[in-house]
């Protein structure tokens, strides 16, 4: 079965989008299946039907009664969903820069995990991020940013189209369906945080976390250099 990758996408930042998949493209992913998180597609095929609403210029999630983010902030749960309940795939969020080949990650696939990830112990100080947008605070924060997802296995069968759509962003992004013992856990390098995690981790996957190199104030922020040579290669303008 060919592997799948999912990246978000947010309707706001399509550079970041094309950014991540370059670079996932660039680093052994040309054999993977790669599909964005379309949110309007999903909600038109009636995978998504969540409410949510605008408050003060930010996305609102009504069952959560908490901003979200980013247009994706749920729909990664569904899919074990859109994978059938079969095979691995992988998810990630649309501000992330690939510098290590993809097939080593899926390497670390472990069967016996329902999911893998990098377990970071990450409290954010700041209020906003990401062109002003609120900075959230929840348990078991950024876990869910990158993840390896068993899709058939038992436990993720809670995952279905009606409980994705109904539970809290909270018990979703704090892998409350999941028992302890089937979160299985991946280095620091995979999921490497702007702004959080050592500068002595030498990062397979660098995640922007706190704001994208073509945002205001994140310029000249580690990797960078290496986010304007892929985006300067695109089609798409890049923010001053």
């Amino acid at each position: 079965m060919q592997p799948k990758i999912f990246v978000g996408y947010d309707s706001r930042f399509p550079m970041a989008y094309a950014v991540t998949v370059r670079s996932l493209l660039m680093n052994g992913a040309k054999e993977h299946q790669i599909m964005p998180l379309l949110l309007p597609h999903l909600t038109a095929a009636g995978i998504y039907s969540r409410p949510s609403s605008f408050k003060d210029g930010e996305m609102f999630d009504d069952i959560s009664g908490a901003p979200m983010s980013t247009e994706f902030a749920i729909s990664r749960f569904l899919i074990p969903s859109l994978c059938s309940f079969r095979g691995w795939a992988m998810f990630c969020d649309s501000d992330f820069l690939f510098r290590s080949d993809v097939r080593e990650l899926f390497d670390l696939a472990d069967d016996d995990c329902a999911v893998m990830c990098v377990q970071h112990d990450y409290q954010p100080i700041e209020n906003k991020k990401m062109d002003g947008q609120t900075q959230t605070r929840y348990n078991r924060k950024n876990w869910s940013s990158m993840m390896l997802i068993n899709c058939e296995h038992p436990a993720n069968k809670a995952l279905d189209v009606g409980t994705v759509n109904a539970l809290p962003g909270r018990d979703l992004h704090g892998f409350r369906w999941l028992d302890d013992s089937l979160i299985g856990a991946l280095d620091p390098e995979w999921n490497w945080l702007e702004g959080h995690t050592p500068d002595t981790v030498n990062p397979k996957a660098v995640h922007f976390t706190r704001g994208t190199p073509d945002l205001a104030g994140y310029g000249k922020i580690p990797f960078a250099d290496e986010w304007f040579k892929i985006a300067n290669t695109l089609s798409l303008p890049v923010k001053p």
